[in-house]
This record gives structure tokens, sequence and C-alpha cells, in this order.
């Protein structure tokens, strides 16, 4: 019997033995696949089609140096480096854009699939890439042939996702301009605005419903129909895509401005430019400087700057003569329609019924079956009350974006933009760029400064673009687009200041229209502050600027309370570390966490006291400012809807004890959160900017492992803008690119990711910018260079002709 024992024992050592030796033998495996995703730093490499060799320097960050014979072959090696650092972040680009995501996410992804497939981005990039002129589609062209050599040879290992994935398919040319397509839906979101606004417009008189989005009344300088139900409408909304949700992108903010040769320290224009996007790991850009050789009656050419992986341009940067950067406009380009039905399969129309036209969309589900959506397009544009299902009147709801219009040619402007060398010139490419509606920052080695607005802003036959219209009879078609030149554009103005943070860019009721709702200026103010300091300025002092965290709105509200008398107990306390505060938001004091947990509140104290649904309008500043200002005009909104209306003393007794009630309420949530001593609360512990991969942020582990935080300070009205949503302190979007440019010197470039140039999470290049990005670079560079010559090098590529 204990023979048989001994060897049944001997038999399951050698079993484990041979599992553990399996396991050890597997994970080795996986270990070494992982590795071999990891690009190579140095060698040769083929790439077909180049029509020289091309030699790529990368510095220390990983920042690439290229040096071509011509601009095709920069583009075709720009293609293989995308693809070697960010393929998998261009596949998601084009499967989001594509409505193609729940293919490889599951069912989690067809909120988002079917918005995309409803608005039909795929079929109109198509469309604009035949019609682009043919140096455009040229560049595009050789792109996508330095994409597919990267995914030829490397097949799965061209980036760790595709292990599992497998490999991608080949990338076309048409791909490249699906990344505008989605820019130019994320950085114009009015319709959803419209579509709040109907909501509540049968629930609040149309005197209120206008001071939910107070008039704007700044100087807006850069130098200086029948309504469909509520509840119909709430449904639509709710299938919608919502960032952080299962959207890519918030609504959307930017810095960017200039000042002449006059006002530069160096002799030549300076300009700085930092979009403000939705973070996430690895962020939408990527660095790079790109020279090209002189050819025969051609001079050399240079781009500094900052590149997106999809595309073949420089979007931020600068040129030989030339430096640029956007920011976005929010004008109004987007208008719900409401369209009368005309028999099951047509609709009314000024000129009788007409056919929908109809087309299928087949989308597939990982795990589940595939889904067929019936998508239905008015002479407006797509039906997306379709999402929510039927509607019991039988209406629809039908999208106009001006971004979708046929005839795209915001690829022609950007190419013409990258080669521009005159201030002349880049006004002709901004004129090519038809979306989105952006600012365009110029300055030029010439001396000159200027902003030009870009993108096709439509002019309705009536009506301001508020509200869905009526589609039926035509009384509020778009009946064009507003000539470019008409726009209000400013050159060289005397000041020789440009500046732009989202602000209205000219008077109120100037012509031509471009929209109603703006946001506050309080960002713009503060760099006009700023500027205002000295004479001259050095790129230093911009990208000194750039982080300036502190907060004109804050410094508004800070009067409302500092009248209140002192609360009873711990709120007491919180509200006398408010009396001496000035509005810094520094991350490492208590007073921007018990501000930023207090306006909210108070916000949203007043749009329920006004009979506004929870969830029914964004808790905005603008609203809370209009709802606190010191002339007591918005007084009305701190009394709840039925009280009798009160003015003067009384007015302001309701205003002050909302706003006691709001510091009351922060504070117990802040001392849940935080403990009970005010004075050991710091805003850069709550507030985090959080960098998440966004698939494997929902992998329990590797969701952590693969998370790049860093502690924050600024809030959403700051110049470096730390937005955070109304969820959490999280810090959702901001400034994932930093950017100044000195036109005096070739070598005047100088630029910061929050992440890292790789996309791959084992490469040291996945985070390494973060802690300059944070201002914890141990150097004390707020930037880096981006010099023909690098300090380091990380390794020297060589691309040949296959």
């Amino acid at each position: 019997m204990q023979r048989h024992t001994g060897r049944l024992r001997r038999f399951l050592l050698r079993g484990l033995y041979w599992v553990v030796g399996l396991l050890v033998v597997a994970a080795g495996g996986i270990a070494a696949l992982l590795w071999f995703t990891l690009p190579p730093r140095d060698g040769r490499f083929d790439l077909p089609g180049l029509g020289a060799p091309v030699e790529i320097v990368q510095d220390a960050y990983g920042i690439p140096r290229i040096t071509a014979v011509n601009e095709l072959d920069a583009a075709a090696a720009l293609g293989w480096l995308h693809a070697r650092d960010r393929m998998f972040q261009m596949e998601l680009m084009r499967r989001n854009a594509s409505g193609r995501l729940a293919e490889i996410a599951g069912p989690v992804a067809l909120r988002l699939d079917r918005f995309n497939r409803t608005l039909g981005l795929a079929q109109s990039a198509k469309a604009d890439y035949a019609a682009l002129p043919e140096g455009t589609r040229a560049m595009l062209d050789a792109y996508a042939k330095g994409v597919n050599a990267w995914l030829e040879a490397r097949g799965r290992l061209a980036a760790p996702e595709f292990l599992i994935m497998g490999v991608p398919e080949a990338w076309q040319p048409s791909d490249s301009l699906l990344w505008a397509k989605t820019m130019g839906l994320w950085l114009s979101g009015n319709w959803r605005q419209e579509l709040n606004r109907a909501r509540l417009a049968t629930l609040l008189p149309p005197e209120r419903l206008e001071e939910l989005w107070p008039a704007d009344e700044s100087m807006g300088r850069a130098d200086v129909a029948a309504l469909p139900p509520s509840a119909q409408l709430a449904r639509l909304a709710a299938a919608v895509p919502e960032f952080p949700l299962d959207a890519p992108l918030p609504s959307s903010a930017s810095n960017a401005w200039a000042v002449s040769a006059a006002r530069s320290a160096t002799g030549q224009p300076l300009l700085a430019s930092d979009p403000h996007l939705g973070f996430q790991a690895p962020i939408l850009w990527y660095l790079a400087r790109i020279e090209i050789a002189a050819a025969p009656g051609q001079p050399a050419r240079l781009l500094a700057g900052a590149t997106s992986p999809g595309i073949p341009f420089m979007v931020i940067g600068r040129n030989a003569q030339l430096a640029w950067g956007f920011t976005t406009t929010h004008s109004d380009t987007q208008d719900l329609f409401i369209e009368r039905p005309a028999g099951p399969d047509s609709y009314e129309t000024p000129d009788g019924p007409r056919p929908y036209t109809i087309r299928e969309e087949r989308i597939a589900i990982r795990g589940q079956a595939p889904e067929t959506l019936r998508v239905r397009e008015t002479r407006h544009g797509p039906v997306v009350s379709d999402l929510e299902g039927n509607r019991p009147d039988g209406t629809v709801l039908a999208l106009s974006m001006a971004s979708l219009a046929p005839g795209d040619t915001a690829a022609a402007g950007l190419h013409a933009m990258n080669r521009a060398g005159s201030l002349a010139e880049a006004r002709a490419a901004a004129a090519l760029i038809t979306a989105p509606a952006q600012n365009l920052m110029v300055a030029s080695s010439q001396g000159g400064i200027a902003m030009y607005l870009t993108g096709r802003t439509p002019v309705r036959r009536s009506g301001d673009g508020t509200l869905p219209a009526p589609g039926w009879d035509g009384s509020h078609d778009w009946t064009g687009f507003v000539p470019f030149d008409s726009m209000p554009h400013s050159e060289n103005p005397a000041s020789g200041v440009l500046v732009n943070a989202n602000n209205r860019v000219q008077p109120a009721g100037a012509e031509p229209y471009l929209g109603r709702d703006w946001f506050g200026d309080w960002r713009f103010q503060r760099i006009h502050q700023l500027l205002a300091q000295r004479q001259q300025h050095a790129p230093e002092d911009f990208a000194a600027i750039q982080r300036d965290t502190l907060s004109l709105f804050a410094q508004e509200m800070l009067p409302a309370l500092r009248r209140i008398p002192r609360p009873q107990g711990p709120a007491g306390g919180v509200r006398d570390l408010l009396l001496g505060w000035n509005g810094e938001m520094a991350a490492d004091m208590p007073q921007p966490l018990i501000f930023a947990a207090w306006w909210p509140i108070a916000t949203r104290m007043a749009l329920a006291a006004g009979g506004v649904p929870e969830g029914a309008w964004p808790v905005t500043p603008e609203f809370l400012r209009f709802v606190l200002a010191e002339d007591g005009r918005g007084a009305h909104w701190c009394r709840p809807v039925g009280e009798a209306p009160v003015s003067g003393a009384a007015a302001g007794d309701a205003c002050g004890a909302l706003v006691a009630k709001a510091l009351e309420d922060a504070t117990a949530q802040l001392v849940q959160a935080y403990g009970p001593d005010p004075s050991s609360w710091r805003w850069g512990t709550a507030h985090q900017a959080v960098f998440d991969h966004p698939l494997l942020r929902f992998v329990p582990l590797l969701g952590d492992w693969t998370r790049i935080s860093v502690p924050r300070g600024g809030d959403g009205q700051t110049v470096d803008r730390g937005y955070t949503g109304s969820r959490d302190f999280t810090n959702t979007q901001g400034p994932g690119l930093r950017s100044v440019f000195d036109l005096a010197s070739p070598q005047g470039a100088y630029g910061v990711i929050g992440t890292g140039q790789s996309g791959n999470p084992l490469s040291t290049q996945w985070s390494d910018q973060a802690p300059v990005w944070g201002g914890r670079a141990p150097d004390g560079n707020l930037l880096l260079p981006l010099g023909a010559v690098p300090d380091r090098s990380s390794g020297i590529l060589r691309l040949e002709p296959g």
C-alpha cells in the first residue's frame, strides 16, 4: 500500500513539474512575443516606393528628425513612423470613425458605432478623397505606403494589441481623412445644445431658457417650429455617445496667441499653441521635425511641431517662414431639422414629398450576431432620431453638419498651410480648410501676425440655430456658407498681439452671424494680462504663460463667498481659508479643491430652483456668473420657481443662502473624502490628469499598470486648463500638447506632449514626457527642443527604397 502511495506521489509531483514547466514556457513565450512588439531603434529597413533613402535620427524622447529628398518621401517615412509607434491608436481612430469598434470591443461600443454609421463618416471620407487635388492625394498615397510597409513587415508584431486582434487591414489613403471627420464632429457639438434647449422649452418660460446660456457681452476681439416632446428628446440624448463613457472626446477648448517682431525679445514673431482635447494614452499628438533637401529650383524645406497619427501633415507647427496653431471657434455649424412624414418612406419638402435616401449598415459585434442598421437621410442630413426608435407623431429629426457637406478640402488646406511662405499664402490655405470651424493663428518671419477663421459657417434663411427648426417649409434652410473673405479675420493689429482662447471673435450683433453661445473669456483675459506685464517676450515667457493657473472666474466668484456669514461647523473653517485666497488654482493648496467642489453644487442648486431637471442642462461657469452677478440681474434663479419675485436685498439674501448651503454641502463631501482638517487638503491630490489606454483601462491590473497620472493645478477656466467635467475632480481634458515657435531661428521650435511618443506600454517612451509636461522635469525645462540636432540620440534609422 505504501509502495502504491509513493508511486502516486511521484506521479503527481512529476505532473506538477510538467505543469509548472509548461506555464513557465508559456509565460516566456508570451513575454518574448510582447518583447518583439517593441520596434527597433536602429537599423536599415525597406520602404517600397521611396525616391531615395530617408534618414531618421531620434532624440532621447524618441522624437524623430526626418531627412528626405522630397515631401512624398517624407510623408512615407512619417507614415512608417506613425505605424511603428502608434498603429493601434490609428486603428482605433479608423474603427471609431467608420463605426467598427464593436467588432473588437463587443456590445459596449454599439452606441458609438450606430451614431457614426448614421452620420456616414466613412462614405464622406471616400468621396472627399476622390475630389482632392492631385498633389494632396499623392501625399495621402505616400503616407499609406509607409504605414503598410510597417504592417507588411511586422504583421501581428506591429503592436502588442494585434497579438490578440490579428493584423489590421491595409491602410487606405482615404482613411487619413477620417481623422478630420472625427475632429469635425467633436470640435462642433452645437446640435447637442439644441437638443438640450428643446427638452427644456416646454418646462421653462422663454426668458429663463435664454438665460441658461447668458449673452456674451465681451468685446469679441482677438486683440484687445413645434418642438418634440421633452421625453422623446431625452431618449434621443440617451442614444448618443457621451464622454467619457463611450465617446472619444469631450467638448474642446484651446489657447493660441502670437506677438509681432516688435513685441518679441528675439526680433521675430513668436507663437504659442496648446490645444485642449480629451486625455488618453497615448495622446493624440506625435512630435516630429522634417527637413527636405534642396532640389533644382526648390529651396530646402523645414517642418517642426506636432503631427497626429493617421495623417501626413504637420497639424500645429512651423516651417522656415511661418508658424501656426489652432483654437476651436465654437461657432454654430450644426442644426437639427424637424421633418414631417409624407407617407411611409417620404417626407415633406417645399417642393412636395421626397423619398428618403436609405442605406443599410451591417455592424459586426464581437461575441454575438451582427446587427443591421437602417439609415434614412433627408435633404438636410441623416435622421438621428432613428437612433431612439419610432416617434409617436411620425416626425423625425435630421442633422445638418457643415463638416459633412460634400467637397471637404480640409486636407488640401492643411497641405497648403505646411507649404505656405507668407501671410497671403497662409490666408489662401485657410480658405481651403473647410472643416472644422477653427481660429488659425499665424506668425510670419516677415514680422506679421494674423488670425484667420477656417471652416464653413452656414447662412440661415431665418432663425439663430439655437432650437430645432421646421424642415418641411424651407423657412430655416441653409442658403449657403459665409464667404471666407467676409469672416472676421484679423491681420497685423497695431497692438502687435493676437490671442484666442475660444472666446467670441467679434462684437455682439456683428455680421456675419457665427452663433449665439460663447464660452467665458477668462483665459483670453488672463493671457492678455500676462502679455501686458512686459513689452517684449522670449520663448520661455510663452512657455511659462502656458503654465499659469490663476482663475479669473474664481476671482469673480470670491466676493459672493466672502459676503456670507461665517457658517457653523467645518464649513466655517473652509470659508476662512477662502478669505485671503487670490484664485490661484495651485496643486499644493486646499482652496482650489474647495472652490472646485463648491461652484458646481451652487450651479446645480440654481438650476434646480429655476425648474431645470437634473442632467437636462450642462453645469457651466457662465451660468453661475450670471446668477451671482454683482448687479443682481440673475438673482431670480436663487429662489424656487413659484415663489413671489423679489429684488434688492431680499434677492441678495436668497443668493447668499444658496451660496452658503452649497459651501456646506461641498464641505461635507470633502470631509468625507479627504478628512476633517481642511488645511491638509490638496488640490493636486484630487486633481490628477489621467491618461488611460482606450481599451486596457477596462482590464483589471492592466488598466492600472498602463495608466499615466500627473498631479495638476489649474481648472477649466485657467490658461493651464485642467477641465474636470461633472463626475469627480479627475482632470480628463487639457493641453495634451504645448508648443512654442520662434521664427528668429530654424531651431526655434519647442513642444511637449502629456504621455510619450510610443503607443506601446512596454516602451520606455510610453510615458517619458509626462514629467516634463507636468512641470517635474529634473532640468526644470517646460518644453522640449525640436531643433535639428538632438542633444542625445536614442537611435538612427535608415529607410531604403524597396
